[in-house]
C-alpha cells in the first residue's frame, strides 16, 4: 500500500526521467522514502541523490547518524551528499528549518534538480494543524502541509507514521533514532508525545480526522480562490467597497499572501479600514507595508507601490516652421509651443519645493503641488515625473499640460518632445 501510494504520487506529478533529491536524515520517514524510491527508480527512470544536513548539535550522535546514512546509500547504490550546519545557526526549530531549506535549495542548484523529496507524513500534517490552531490561523492555515510547494514534493503525506514504521520492520531497515525527538521543549515533540495521545482518547482516529479537516480546508480554499479570481476589477476602489466585509478581508488577505507579506487578522482589518477611509480621496494616500513597500488607495484604485529606480528622460527641442493641423493632447509627451518670450534656457528635472506653474488658461500662477492635486496625480508618482523648468517655474508638465507662458497664439516656434532613456 505504501509503495503504491508513492508510485501514484510520481504518476500524478509526472516525476520521471529526472534527478530527484531526497532529504535524508536516516530516520524512519526518510529511510522508508529512499528505500521505496530505489525500488521504483528503474520504472520511472529516476536518478536519486540522498542529501543530508548534519546539524552537529549532538556531537558523536550526529556524526554517527551521518555515517549511517552514508553506509545505507553505499549499500543501495545511491549517490550521497552531506554538509555540516554552521555553528553560528541557533539551535531552534525555526532557525534549523530555515537552514535545512537553504541547504536543499543549494543542493537543487548543485545537482541541477527541480525535484526535492521531503518525508513529511500524515502525522506531521496533523501536528502542524494542531500547532497552527494553537498559534492562531485561518482557513488557509488549516490546509496544512502542501503536497507540492515549488521544487519540494511530499510523497508520504497521505501515509501515517505507523505504516512507515511497519514498512521499516518488514524490510529490515535500521533507521537513525534522534534522541532530541524525545525533548518536549520543542513544540512539535510536545504535540506528538502529549497532545495527540489525549485527542486520541476522545477519538482514536483523531489523526485521520485532522487530516480530513486539512483536505476540506484545501478544497474550500480552492472554491474561495476561484470565486475571487472571477471578480473583475476587484482592486478598483469603487468595486472593492461594494463587497461584503468578509470578501474585502479575503481579497486583502490574498493580496498580502501573494506578495510575501507577514499578515494576521489585525493587519488585514487595518488595511481594509484604510481603503474604505480613502475611497473618496482623489489623490490617494499610502500605508506602509515594509521599509520599501506601501499600499496605495484612492477613490479610483488600490495597488502596491515600492521603491524603484526613477525613469530617466531626454528632452528634444526642434524648431517649428508651420502650424500643425491638430495640436497633440495634453496627456501626450509632445507639445507645440511659442518660446519667443522665454527662450530655450530651461532645465528638465524633477519637482522641487517652491515650484510654481501658470496653467494654460488660468488667471495666474499657483503652486505645483496644487496643480498636481487638481490633475489627480497620485502622490507616490509625483517625484518620478519630469518637468521643464526655468528657475522655480514649470513651463511644461509632460502628460499634463503646458504653461500659459509658452502657449501658441499665432504660430509655434518650437516642438518639445520627451523621450525615455533606455539604459539597458
Amino acid at each position: 500500500m505504501l509503495k503504491s501510494n508513492i508510485e501514484a504520487f510520481l504518476k500524478k506529478y509526472s516525476i520521471r526521467e529526472t534527478t530527484v533529491l531526497i532529504a535524508f536524515s536516516g530516520g524512519f520517514d526518510s529511510i522508508c522514502l529512499l528505500d521505496v524510491i530505489v525500488k521504483l527508480k528503474e520504472d520511472f527512470e529516476l536518478h536519486p541523490v540522498a542529501i543530508h544536513l548534519n546539524h552537529n548539535w549532538r556531537g558523536d550522535e550526529s556524526r554517527k547518524e551521518e555515517e549511517n546514512c552514508r553506509k545505507f546509500c553505499i549499500e543501495k547504490g545511491v549517490e550521497f551528499y552531506s554538509e555540516t550546519l554552521s555553528p553560528e545557526v541557533k539551535p531552534t526549530e525555526t532557525d534549523a528549518r530555515e537552514a535545512r531549506y537553504e541547504f536543499f535549495e543549494r543542493c537543487a542548484e548543485k545537482f541541477s534538480s527541480k525535484v526535492v523529496f521531503t518525508a513529511h507524513n500524515a502525522d506531521d500534517n496533523a501536528e502542524t494543524l494542531i500547532y497552527r490552531i494553537a498559534k492562531g490561523t485561518g482557513l488557509e492555515g488549516l490546509k496544512g502541509i502542501a503536497p507540492v510547494r515549488g521544487i519540494f514534493y511530499r510523497p508520504l503525506l497521505q501515509t501515517f507514521r505507523s505504516e512507515i514504521e511497519e514498512y521499516c520492520r518488514k524490510n529490515n531497515l535500521s533507521p537513525n533514532v534522534d534522541s532530541s525527538n524525545e525533548n518536549i521543549k520543542y513544540k512539535r515533540n510536545l504535540i506528538r508525545k502529549n497532545i495527540l495521545p489525549q485527542l486520541e482518547k476522545i477519538n482514536e482516529g483523531a489523526k485521520a480526522a485532522i487530516n480530513t479537516l486539512s483536505e476540506n480546508a484545501a478544497a474550500d480554499t480552492e472554491i474561495i480562490n476561484e470565486y475571487l479570481a472571477s471578480l473583475k476589477d476587484k482592486f478598483k476602489t469603487q468595486n472593492f467597497i461594494k463587497f461584503s466585509q468578509p470578501v474585502q478581508n479575503r481579497i486583502i488577505y490574498t493580496f498580502l499572501a501573494d506578495n510575501g507579506f507577514e499578515y494576521d487578522k489585525k493587519t488585514v482589518e487595518k488595511l481594509v479600514k484604510f481603503i474604505n477611509e480613502n475611497s473618496t480621496s482623489k489623490n490617494g494616500r499610502t500605508m506602509s507595508l515594509s521599509d520599501s513597500q506601501w499600499l496605495f488607495a484612492s477613490r479610483d484604485e488600490i495597488r502596491l507601490i515600492q521603491d524603484a529606480p526613477v525613469e530617466k528622460y531626454k528632452l528634444v527641442v526642434e524648431e517649428c516652421t508651420e502650424r500643425p493641423h491638430k495640436f497633440p493632447p495634453d496627456s501626450g509627451y509632445k507639445a507645440y509651443v511659442d518660446l519667443t518670450t522665454t527662450g530655450t534656457n530651461f532645465t528638465l528635472r524633477h519637482r522641487q519645493d517652491g515650484d510654481i506653474i501658470h496653467p494654460l488658461g488660468a488667471a495666474g500662477t499657483q503652486k505645483l503641488k496644487k496643480y498636481l492635486n487638481g490633475k489627480g496625480v497620485p502622490k507616490d508618482l509625483r517625484d518620478s515625473r519630469p518637468f521643464l523648468c526655468q528657475g522655480n517655474e514649470v513651463l511644461w508638465a509632460p502628460g499634463l499640460g503646458i504653461s500659459e507662458k509658452i502657449k501658441v497664439t499665432k504660430n509655434p516656434t518650437h516642438i518639445l518632445k520627451l523621450e525615455k532613456i533606455n539604459e539597458h
